[in-house]
């Protein structure tokens, strides 16, 4: 098996665990030989001395984070490496020792919002994530069995991070209210914290509960890798109904939902509605905008016209919608930075999110402390996001391709999507299109793009009336018959 079926875009994500059925296909050897290439990849690129060498090894709480995570430090003191061990960790945190701890680099051992049988493998350095290259480079030296040849054995050194990285948070509130710690910034105010048994539990007590907040009726804050309860997930619908239900029987001023490794988040406002999404978009635009006019926003290409029109009329700010795929907004936010553009958030609908002023890491405890800080200053939420226009409808359909060059093809139905809609007067193709082909009907919109990885076309919609979806598939059933390539029967669901 070549390592680099293992790559799953900017990650390494396999099966690891028999217990779901599946046939294990991130083995010990896959984690060893992928972590060793890596090892190489690292000193090849930044050419360093293996032996000056510091990298951080973390996991999240799935059940096979531990074992992987001895394969890593074995792979890496093997190659003369110095380990600091951090355990259960975070993955923005695992980041962040590159910066607190002032790692070389870092490993973060988890696999998102995936089952429970599923993990893998994120790598950082101070840059920030690998891209996609990197990890075909390093998938191609683990093909080649490249290793370091070191006579010296590194050491493994027990850290405790998590400890840290929960105080800087703490930090973060006190500095933004004007409070110490011994003040309880967050005295009178109850949060709740559904952390989905994943590695997120340390918010309710090391942040929250330390700043004086109530936390009672918070949930799953315990690390069980088999995530017995819900999926953690903030786009899951069965786990947001669940945080839902806690904030409305609690009667708590506001919900906090991470999934399994902290990277992304959700939040439930007073009044037991979901602050997901694009909702979750327009508070985190506000919040870097902060009557600031003209920052420029990028999120990714599925996103609402009521945000795009919150984000530029609210707001006076500037909606960049790009390509799905967190890494995407992320290279673009830094691109535009660079080029002089004042862009200080990257945020998908998925709940990744990306501010400037925090390394541009997608670190979903560093976003609802920011909204925490929002709460403790006074300001209401649900007042802040009153004027952001919400569809009446949403909902996405997959189309698969049935042709073994599924790219071209795709492609070839995008290009004729266009010219079809270009010819219909009631259809209006977006001047802001980056990723597909996104028109506005009468009732709202849709947007047909191609998968980056997989034979498959996702189609969004969105309507401004009930019915408005069902109606705009009707109208579209024509153009997609003629397509024999693809399989159009989601049009008739």
């Amino acid at each position: 098996m070549s390592y680099s079926v293992l790559k799953s875009g900017t990650d390494i994500r396999g099966v690891a665990s028999p217990l779901g059925g599946r046939e294990v296909n991130l083995t010990p050897e896959a984690v060893y030989d992928i972590t060793a290439a890596f090892a190489v990849w690292y000193i090849n690129k930044y050419e360093k001395d293996p032996s000056e060498l510091r990298v951080s090894v973390g996991h999240d709480s799935r059940i096979t984070g531990e074992a992987i995570a001895g394969k890593v430090k074995a792979a890496l003191t093997d190659a003369g490496i110095t380990v600091l061990d951090c355990g259960l960790a975070s993955t923005p945190a695992m980041f962040m020792t590159t910066v607190d701890l002032k790692s070389d680099a870092a490993v973060q051992i988890t696999a998102s919002h995936h089952p429970f049988d599923r993990n893998g493998l994120k790598f950082f350095t101070p840059d920030g994530g690998l891209d996609s290259p990197d990890i075909s480079e390093i998938t191609a030296l683990a093909d080649n069995g490249e290793t370091v040849v070191n006579d010296r054995k590194g050491v493994v050194i027990p850290t405790d991070y998590m400890t840290l990285y929960a105080a800087r948070l703490r930090k973060l509130i006190c500095d933004s209210v004007g409070k110490t710690e011994e003040e309880q910034p967050l005295k009178g105010y109850k949060i709740i914290v559904d952390a989905g048994n994943g590695a997120g539990g340390f918010y309710a007590g090391e942040v929250l509960a330390r700043l004086g907040a109530d936390i009672t009726g918070s949930q799953f804050l315990e690390p069980d890798g088999m995530f017995p309860n819900h999926i953690p997930n903030p786009e899951n619908e069965e786990a947001m109904k669940s945080i839902c239900s806690a904030v409305k029987k609690n009667g708590a001023d506001l919900g906090i939902i991470f999934d399994t490794d902290v990277d992304r988040a959700g939040c439930v406002g007073a009044d037991g509605e979901e602050i997901n999404r694009n909702r979750l978009i327009a508070l985190a635009a506000y919040m870097v905008s902060q009557g600031k006019k003209g920052v420029t926003v990028v999120t990714d290409s599925v996103t609402s016209d009521g945000l795009k029109e919150y984000i530029e009329n609210t707001l006076g700010g500037v909606h960049y919608r790009y390509r799905r795929g967190y890494k995407n907004v992320i290279n673009k936010a830094q691109e535009l930075c660079r080029k002089g553009t004042d862009c200080p958030l990257a945020i998908e609908t998925s709940g990744h999110a990306a501010l400037r002023e925090n390394y541009f890491l997608d670190d979903g405890a560093y976003l609802v402390t920011k909204i925490v800080i929002e709460l403790a200053r006074g300001n209401d939420i649900e007042k802040i996001l009153a004027p952001l226009k919400m569809p009446a409808e949403e909902r996405e359909i997959r189309f698969n391709i049935l042709v073994p060059d599924f790219k071209e093809y795709g492609e070839r139905v995008i290009k004729e999507l266009e010219a079809y809609a270009a010819l219909k007067p009631e259809y209006k193709i977006a001047d802001d299109n980056r990723e597909g082909i996104r028109v506005s009907t009468p009732h709202g919109f849709f947007l047909l793009r191609l998968s980056v990885h997989d034979p498959v076309m996702p189609m969004n919609f969105e309507s401004n009336v009930k019915g408005g979806i069902k109606r705009d598939m009707e109208d579209l059933k024509e153009f997609f018959s003629r397509f024999d390539g693809l399989d159009t029967s989601p049009l008739t669901v």
